[in-house]
């Protein structure tokens, strides 16, 4: 029982862990629910009514069970394509009265069940095709869709079609058969079908082959034959049924032809009563064209239109002149031959093409010689429409020269061949109104163009220009070159649509946009738009050319300012620096230098200079010791005093003191600074290796700058010591006002400190002197 319970929990918990991923939340506003890829094992749960799309494609589905869309009432498209679904039951797709499409293709299922699509009434599409069915049952599993418009059917295991099998419909737009291994098929099968407008068989017996198209020799407008090899020239004349049919058209796609089967096949069609036109795509043809059978065939009254694309031939380079069949082509106006590997048109071949109005010999060998053969005197004397791209074509005034004589011709196309330098002068036809010269190397432009164009594509080119005079103009195309501007609107007045994207334009203006007068359509995305203010402003509020311009604004990006680049030009909007740089930057700088001359102002009128310096110089004096040592004392004093107070100084005090018994050593700037040492430091040295320092005050002394120096370094290095090292000495009377109110500190010393007042009566002047002797002594 342990072993049930453990059982049991996993179970549960696997369980929960997978319905998350059985579920299907991809479904958008409009209802259509993308599921497909997600690794589903069964149609997820809680589909309801709303559902009008369910993809439920490239899963691991098996069986489609009755609950699974009985909700999804408004289902129009159910594509179940590429799963394993092997089980449908019977009433699966009862509440699908609204389906139109249903696609079970790539699946297992090795039956079809009439019971499946008897509720189907408005099913207009049904993809059966690469399942494992061998045949379609006993009755027809299609008999209640009176709405049906294209059907496929068939897998590599279909082998057997019955009467009957077809019943019900009447009308289909498509019917495609893919029966590679069809080997049984009931004659009248297909009867009931009264019209198909395009039949695909893909059938490898032309006996099964012959049987199908007996059944549709009148009901079938297009009919497609895939993969049949026609290699067996007894088993042709079973072919001759086609010769009664009134289909007007016949693709061949990847069949297989020889030289001896190909008159017979070419006799058929020529004798179709209705067919307008024939397609060879992806065919191979052993042979060179020596077709010894005569071809017995009167010429198609109705066939005008002949299509070759990618047909292989071996031997190409030893296929013949088709001589034999000149005869039948002169009422074709259209004939396609593409990536043959023709490299030549024989001709006499040409002069019987009188009807042809286009031809496309595009991706062949054509070169500048043969061109010159397959367009020769009265060939192609009809054509108005020629393709030669991708060709071998290298000289474009031969290539002119040799179209030249076609009266008719209106639209050359010889784009992606290589070309390079083209002459000054070259020979066209005088009706030629539309030329494609794209992807030809031509680095530069000339006159050669002839100026009758009414359109001009010279896209891929590397063109760093366009100054051509082509009045008549209306189309031109200059993508992916190297343009830097637009062309030049005058000597193309008439111009109404013009693509120049993935060029270099860095933009345009509005006189540039407003010369073409016609422009009707402007393609120029994709270039490296600098989206400035002025084009901004143009671009995105000029009513006309929102009109103009292809794509506006998805396709138009930003390449510079870096701020807005990859963004869309119709949903920047730039800064006012980014649009007025210049201005805001001289703004700023104009506001700069003013704030700056205000600073320096108010600098000055405050002293902030000399409180600046005095900061270093406090900073300079506070790295030093609080207190020279004794043996680096050598002055008595430091004098401290004005350049105008100098003579009272000199020549009176110095002699009384210097010349005293015993004399003072006194320090004087003038004379005892160390000569080239920064002076900040001399006063700084000069203080410290002094036992007092002697302040000569006056008028003059409070406006000295060294004064204020010299003052301050004795206040920091002594005064915060509570010493009497600082002598004032006051020459003459100094009103207090007189003194700055930075000198704060001058103004606490001499209200703390006793002074000397220099007195002017010589009976008091014995007296000043031996009081300032005791005071140097002290």
């Amino acid at each position: 029982w342990r072993i049930c319970a453990i059982y049991v929990v996993l179970a549960t918990n696997l369980s929960e862990e997978q319905v998350p991923k059985q579920a299907c939340p991809s479904c958008d506003a409009t209802q259509l629910c993308n599921c497909s890829s997600m690794g589903l094992d069964f149609i997820p749960q809680g589909l309801t009514g709303k559902i009008t799309v369910l993809n439920l494609a490239h899963n691991r589905i098996t069986h489609i069970r009755s609950e699974d869309l009985q909700q999804a009432v408004n289902l129009r498209a159910l594509l179940l394509q590429s799963n394993k679904i092997s089980l449908i039951d019977e009433d699966s797709f009862l509440s699908l009265g609204k389906l139109e499409l249903l696609d079970l293709s790539n699946n297992s299922l090795a039956h079809l069940s009439p019971v499946w699509f008897e509720h189907l009434f408005s099913l207009q599409h049904l993809h059966l095709q690469g399942n494992s069915y061998r045949d379609l049952g006993e009755i027809s599993p299609f008999s209640s869709l009176r709405n049906l418009s294209s059907l496929h059917l068939g897998n590599p295991w279909f082998s057997t079609i019955r009467q009957g099998n077809f019943e019900g419909i009447e009308l289909l737009d498509k019917l495609w058969i893919d029966g590679a291994n069809l080997t049984q098929y009931e004659p009248g099968s297909l009867k009931p079908i009264k019209k198909i407008n395009h039949m695909i068989i893909n059938v490898s017996s032309v006996n099964i082959f012959s049987a199908i198209v007996s059944d549709l020799v009148h009901s079938v407008t297009w009919l497609e034959v895939r993969k049949i090899a026609f290699s067996v020239p007894a088993e042709m004349q079973l072919l001759r049924v086609m010769s009664s049919s009134f289909a007007k058209k016949i693709s061949f796609k990847e069949n297989f032809l020889t030289d001896d089967t190909v008159p017979e096949i070419v006799s058929i069609l020529e004798d179709m009563p209705k067919l307008v036109e024939v397609e060879l795509i992806d065919c191979s043809l052993l042979g060179t064209g020596h077709w010894e059978m005569e071809i017995q065939a009167n010429q198609s009254k109705t066939l005008g239109i002949l299509t070759i694309k990618n047909l292989s031939i071996e031997e190409f380079y030893l296929f013949t002149d088709l001589h034999t069949v000149k005869d039948l082509v002169s009422l074709l106006t259209k004939v396609t031959v593409e990536n043959t590997k023709v490299f030549l048109v024989p001709c006499s071949l040409s002069k019987n093409l009188r009807s042809l109005v286009y031809l496309d010999l595009s991706a062949n060998l054509v070169g500048d010689q043969s061109l010159e053969h397959s367009a020769c005197q009265g060939g192609w004397p009809s054509l108005q429409t020629l393709n030669l791209s991708q060709n071998s074509l290298s000289d474009l005034e031969m290539t002119g020269k040799s179209l030249s004589h076609l009266r008719k011709l209106i639209l050359l196309d010889i784009s992606q061949n290589n070309f390079g330098e083209i002459p000054d002068v070259c020979e066209w036809p005088r009706t030629l109104k539309y030329l494609n010269l794209s992807s030809t190397q031509i680095p530069k432009l000339t006159t050669c163009i002839p100026s009758s164009l009414e359109v001009l594509d010279v896209s891929a080119n590397n063109l760093r220009e366009f100054g051509l005079q082509l009045p008549f103009l209306k189309e031109l195309y200059l993508a992916k070159n190297q343009l830097k501007t637009l062309p030049d609107a005058g000597p193309i007045p008439n111009l109404v649509a013009m693509s120049v994207r993935r060029n270099r334009l860095n933009g345009f203006s509005r006189e540039e946009f407003e010369s073409f007068k016609k422009m009707e359509l402007l393609d120029a995305s994709n270039n490296n738009f600098i989206c400035s203010c002025e084009f901004l402003a143009f671009i995105q509020h000029e009513a006309r050319i929102a009109q103009v311009l292809v794509g506006w604004p998805d396709r138009y990006i930003c390449d510079s300012p870096l701020s807005v680049r990859g963004a869309q030009v119709g949903a920047v909007h730039l800064s006012l620096m980014e649009c007025h740089r210049s201005l805001v930057v001289s703004l700023i700088c104009v506001l700069v230098f003013l704030v700056i001359l205000i600073l320096v102002a108010l600098s000055y009128k405050y002293h902030a200079f000399w409180y600046l310096r005095m900061t270093w110089a406090w900073l300079q004096a506070k790295r030093k010791p609080k207190r020279a040592p004794a043996k680096d004392i050598c002055y008595d004093a430091f004098v401290s005093y004005s350049e105008n107070d100098s003579d009272w100084v000199e020549n009176i005090m110095v002699r009384e003191l210097e010349q005293a018994c015993p004399p003072f050593r006194l320090c004087l700037h003038k004379r005892d600074f160390v000569p080239g040492k920064w002076i900040v430091d001399n006063i700084i040295d000069s203080i410290e290796k002094s036992h007092k320092t002697l302040f000569v005050l006056s008028e003059h002394f409070v406006q000295s700058e060294w004064c204020k120096y010299e003052l301050d370094f004795s206040h920091f290095r002594l005064f915060d010591e509570n010493n009497d090292a600082a002598i004032l000495v006051l020459l003459e009377p100094i009103q207090s006002k007189a003194i700055p109110k930075r000198f704060c500190k001058l103004r606490k010393i001499m209200n703390t400190k006793t002074y000397l007042e220099w007195p002017l009566e010589e009976e008091k002047q014995e007296m000043f002197w031996e009081n300032l002797k005791e005071a140097l002594k002290s």
